[in-house]
């Protein structure tokens, strides 16, 4: 039976519950922030003694609710015994199919959420494919990543310009090959990038510098230092680019300042 009840009438039974500690208060905060009864799904609960209902299921979204001011929510009441609404939380809770950071940017683009929509955006400044659903790293084309949590996390830290640097450093370079652009990749990429904006026309000399970097070799150098050393791979990864880069950006200014004093001759 589908039921309007109120918030007073509903317990949590902290035999099999867990208590709103930790990440279930940021949970509860995240959804009072930004709370809409278009997502908020029924509170499974069951009758009690006393005129009561004992929450199976959606304490956080019960007390975001109350959080919210509303006294009342939408439920979904079940007939079950003591044992059987453990047994039904256990069931509810503990079968949830996972949803992929790439399925929930797919979602939060149909959505129009800023930042879905910025990292479309980036990916398709830089001709990067970012793909729907897992593929193994062999098998995908030049160009595609699964890494949207990467994307996302660099785009924060970064901003868009780095990131698209970044990206080109592969895509518009020879070393745009299948299953480059991995999470590790991008990052340490950007955390390069970054480190060299502040060189004039610095998109321009960091893509020439990249041509000229064999970065494959060096990821795979740096995962078996890793492995050797214990050491982070992506802060590994990224202090060896950074090393190539700013020896090519050098040895590419020394040059073109040899061309331009040989073209005044």
């Amino acid at each position: 039976m589908l039921q309007w009840l109120q918030i007073d009438k509903l317990v949590v039974d902290m035999s099999y519950q867990r208590p709103i500690v930790g990440r279930g208060r940021i949970n509860v905060a995240r959804i009072a922030r930004d709370f809409r009864w278009t997502f908020f799904a029924p509170v499974v609960v069951s009758p009690i003694e006393g005129g009561y209902f004992a929450i199976i299921d959606g304490q956080h979204r019960t007390t975001a609710a109350a959080v919210c001011g509303f006294d009342s929510v939408p439920c979904q009441i079940v007939i079950a015994a003591h044992e059987e609404q453990a047994a039904a939380f256990k069931a509810i809770n503990g079968v949830i199919t996972p949803i992929t950071p790439m399925a929930l940017y797919a979602a939060a683009l149909t959505a129009r959420e800023p930042w879905a929509i910025e990292i479309t955006n980036i990916c398709a400044e830089a001709d990067v494919v970012l793909l729907r659903y897992p593929i193994a790293s062999d098998r995908q084309l030049v160009g595609q990543t699964m890494a949207v949590g990467a994307l996302r996390a660099c785009l924060r830290y970064y901003q868009h310009k780095n990131l698209v640097v970044a990206l080109k450093c592969i895509t518009r370079t020879d070393n745009n090959k299948p299953g480059m652009l991995s999470a590790r990749l991008i990052k340490a990429l950007c955390e390069v990038v970054s480190s060299f904006s502040d060189l004039p026309n610095y998109e321009e000399r960091m893509l020439d510098a990249a041509n000229d970097i064999n970065i494959e070799r060096i990821v795979e150098a740096c995962s078996k230092e890793g492995r050797d050393t214990g050491k982070g791979p992506t802060s590994s990864l990224a202090e060896e680019m950074r090393r190539n880069f700013a020896r090519l950006i050098s040895r590419h200014d020394v040059a073109s300042q040899r061309t331009t004093s040989a073209e005044a001759r």
